[in-house]
């Protein structure tokens, strides 16, 4: 891929590096001042977007970090504001429809479920208005922030939802259990501020891509994991400023799994439990037959959750 392409184009995501570039050039230039922690040993600020494919593809990863470092490390959630609007065409992204083929080809990459479709079905004309719900969500409460930003991605990965539209955001918060009037109030008032500000904080840390996530220490030392990879590559990151932060163990059935983590595609089954891959499906779908569990499929996977 050419630089051209890969400053144009922000949905164009390279399958080789695992990141979603950025419209804007930005050089590193990170002050470890910006990035103080403050409350566990090791913080990592991961830099996002809702509907950024290469994040969605590292799911699986920051699913088992949480569970096996949770206790050590705090997870703050940053949005980049992948997709301002549609006002370049070059590198073969120049229009919505030009990115459902790419995002098909990245689902079997990731082997996480993507539906492209939604490019020619009802394509978004910008990332920024799910961007600034999630930083509404975040006033509210962190963790329900996480659910709905979660349930954002589903919608515009599986089902094929446009969540730059309100009524699909309402929805997401609903099932989060945020207060969807609160999160409107916000979402038109001071929430764009707090967006603008992870803008700014992104160009001073020179993030030019997503997923990049920065670990820090309490003393600013500084790690960076650019893009999409395996995770050992998080862990070793986190080990590297904290040798002796603390390793959880965790219960690999599948009851506690979906207990904590409500849905679940065949690729987080398989990280999270240490089933192979090639049998994570198998032992999803007999769990469906046993009547325990639901799937959803769409044209390129499939997701579980639990039977209410």
């Amino acid at each position: 891929m050419n630089n051209e392409t890969i400053k144009t184009n922000p949905l164009l995501c390279d399958i080789e590096t695992g990141m979603c570039e950025t419209t804007s050039e930005a050089t590193d230039t990170a002050t470890n001042n910006n990035v103080q922690s403050t409350k566990k040993s090791v913080k990592l600020i991961y830099y996002t977007d809702p509907i950024c494919s290469s994040c969605w593809g590292i799911e699986p990863q920051l699913r088992k970090l949480k569970l096996e470092y949770g206790d050590a490390v705090e997870v703050e959630y940053r949005m980049g504001g992948l997709l301002p609007d549609w006002n370049y065409n070059s590198g073969g992204i120049g229009k919505p429809s030009d990115v459902a083929s790419h995002w098909d080809e990245v689902s079997v990459h990731y082997d996480m479920p993507i539906d492209g479709d939604l490019w020619l079905e009802d394509p978004l004309d910008s990332s920024y208005p799910p961007s600034i719900a999630f930083k509404a969500a975040q006033m509210q409460d962190n963790e329900k922030a996480l659910l709905f930003l979660r349930e954002m991605k589903e919608m515009v990965f599986l089902h094929k939802k446009n969540i730059a539209k309100w009524e699909h955001l309402a929805t997401a918060a609903e099932t989060a259990g945020l207060n969807v009037a609160q999160l409107k109030t916000d979402f038109e008032g001071k929430a764009k501020q707090l967006f603008e500000e992870d803008l700014k904080l992104g160009r001073e840390l020179g993030v030019r891509g997503f997923p990049t996530i920065f670990v820090v220490d309490d003393a600013g030392n500084k790690e960076i994991v650019y893009g999409t990879r395996p995770y050992a590559f998080y862990e070793m990151a986190i080990l590297k400023l904290n040798p002796n932060a603390p390793k959880s163990e965790y219960s690999k059935n599948w009851e506690t799994l979906f207990s904590i983590y409500p849905t679940l595609t065949a690729k987080e089954y398989s990280e999270l439990s240490g089933t192979p891959r090639n049998e994570s499906e198998k032992v999803l779908n007999e769990l469906v037959s046993k009547g325990n569990l639901e799937k959803h499929t769409t044209k390129n996977g499939s997701m579980w959750k639990v039977v209410k």
